[in-house]
């Protein structure tokens, strides 16, 4: 489809379908879910284990090609955890494993396909141990790009950036850009540079729900009901 042709009635009451969902399914799965959350295509959201937490005014994206899996699978008694921070993005087909720990910070973006792992979930000799795990860290304001692994033991300090594809098995300094494999630091971000995270777009959360409102109405404008049901069952090249 070229364009989305459905009613603004038919998508607000797919939003709130989303939104019952969340507070149904997954909302009672999760240690903790802060509130401001928007979970697109929930039933495509894995979980599994605990705790696992996720902060405020989340927004995690799932497709049924794409799921997003959060999953703790404790290496000892009292370990596994998996703790995202406030105003995080998940994109489809993120996969985030722990049998140690993983803690993401506040304002990180995790891009489509992106793994983060503490464990190698198999020993180098005795494949059916467990493997050395060891926690992960990913500092504040982290974008993890397309497709990029973080292994276990990795520190990510604040304001970095993985490049897509990239496999990072060491510790990369904050305020830097890093890419390859294995990953390696290819540029230092200029820190007089003020960053602007994705918590400003929440600070006016009242302003942006009307906006984000506005704009639907305005891109669905004219949509009709039967417009949409031929447009889904019969499309055109127009489509």
């Amino acid at each position: 489809m070229r364009k989305d042709h459905r009613p603004w009635a038919i998508k607000r009451a797919f939003i709130k379908l989303e939104k019952h969902y969340t507070r149904h399914f997954i909302a009672p799965q999760l240690t903790r879910l802060g509130r401001g959350d928007r979970f697109m295509r929930p039933w495509h959201v894995k979980l599994f284990g605990a705790p696992i937490e996720i902060g405020r005014c989340a927004t995690v994206i799932a497709a049924s090609d794409a799921k997003v899996r959060l999953s703790v699978w404790p290496q000892a008694v009292g370990q596994g955890r998996i703790a995202i921070g406030d105003y995080g993005l998940l994109c489809p087909g993120v996969r985030v494993s722990s049998a140690c720990a993983v803690t993401i910070g506040n304002n990180c973006m995790l891009a489509n396909g992106v793994y983060v792992t503490d464990s190698d979930w198999h020993d180098i000799y005795n494949r059916l141990a467990m493997g050395r795990a060891e926690a992960v860290s990913v500092g504040d304001n982290v974008w993890i790009g397309d497709g990029a692994t973080v292994c276990k033991g990795v520190q990510i300090g604040e304001n970095s950036i993985i490049g897509a594809g990239s496999v990072v098995v060491r510790e990369i300094p904050a305020n830097s850009v890093a890419a390859g494999n294995p990953a390696r630091v290819v540029k230092t971000l200029d820190t007089t540079n003020a960053f602007v995270t994705r918590q400003s777009w929440f600070d006016q959360a009242h302003n942006l729900a009307d906006e984000f409102k506005a704009w639907d109405q305005a891109l669905l404008n004219g949509n009709s009901l039967l417009g949409w049901l031929r447009a889904s069952l019969f499309p055109t090249r127009d489509d």
